[in-house]
C-alpha cells in the first residue's frame, strides 16, 4: 500500500508540473525536461506513469472530466446549477493549476497527433443536460434550441475567459461571467423562472 501511494503520489506531482508548464508556456514549447525539472522526480519515475509529452499532455486535458466529477452543485434548479458550475469553473481557472493547464491544451488541440475534441463536446453535453432538465421543469422559453444553446454558451465561456486571460491575467473573470449571465438568461428563462434566479457568484 505504500509503494501504490507513493505511486500515486509521484504520478499527482507530474500531472500538476505538467499544467503548470504546459499553462505557462503551451504545448509545443513545453519540454520533458522542464515537467521533469518542476516535478522533482526522476526520470524514470516520470517515464514509468507517461511514455511521452503526448500522453502526458492527454492525461492533464482529462483533470477538466475529475474536476467536473467533484464539484457538487448546491442547488436543485437545473439553470441555477448551470450558473454557479460556470462560477466554479471560472474560479477554478485562476485558483487550480491542472484547470488551467487542461484548458490550454484544449485550446491548442490541433498540436497533437488526434485532435482533441472530447472535453469541448463532454462540456456541450453538460450544458445541453442541464437545459433539457430546465426545459422538462418550463423554466426556458418556448422554442429554445437546446443545441444551439449549449454551443453558444461553451463558446460564449471559452472567448470570455481567453480575453480575461490576456486583457487581465483572469482577475476580471468572475464580473466577466456575470456580465455573461445578465446578458444570456433573458433569451433563455421564462421571466418567473428568472425572478428565482441568482446571477451573482454563490460561495
Amino acid at each position: 500500500m505504500a509503494r501504490q501511494a507513493r505511486a500515486l503520489a509521484t504520478r499527482q506531482a507530474v500531472l500538476l508540473a505538467a499544467a503548470e508548464v504546459f499553462d505557462e508556456r503551451g504545448y509545443a514549447a513545453a519540454t520533458m525536461a522542464e515537467i521533469l525539472d518542476r516535478a522533482g522526480v526522476t526520470k524514470g519515475a516520470l517515464y514509468f506513469h507517461f511514455h511521452s509529452k503526448e500522453e502526458l499532455a492527454l492525461a492533464v486535458i482529462e483533470g477538466q472530466g475529475a474536476w467536473i466529477a467533484t464539484w457538487e452543485p448546491s442547488s436543485d434548479s437545473p439553470v441555477q446549477t448551470l450558473i454557479d458550475l460556470g462560477y466554479a469553473f471560472a474560479r477554478a481557472l485562476q485558483e487550480d493549476p491542472l484547470v488551467r493547464g487542461s484548458i490550454r491544451l484544449t485550446i491548442e488541440h490541433g498540436s497533437f497527433t488526434q485532435p482533441q475534441i472530447a472535453a469541448y463536446q463532454g462540456w456541450m453535453d453538460l450544458v445541453g443536460a442541464l437545459l433539457e432538465r430546465a426545459r422538462e421543469a418550463g423554466d426556458l422559453h418556448p422554442g429554445v434550441d437546446l443545441v444551439a444553446a449549449s454551443g453558444v454558451i461553451t463558446g460564449a465561456v471559452t472567448g470570455i475567459q481567453l480575453s480575461s486571460q490576456v486583457l487581465a491575467d483572469r482577475q476580471d473573470l468572475i464580473k466577466r461571467m456575470a456580465d455573461l449571465w445578465t446578458l444570456l438568461l433573458p433569451g433563455l428563462v421564462q421571466p418567473h423562472a428568472l425572478a428565482r434566479l441568482s446571477v451573482a457568484e454563490r460561495r
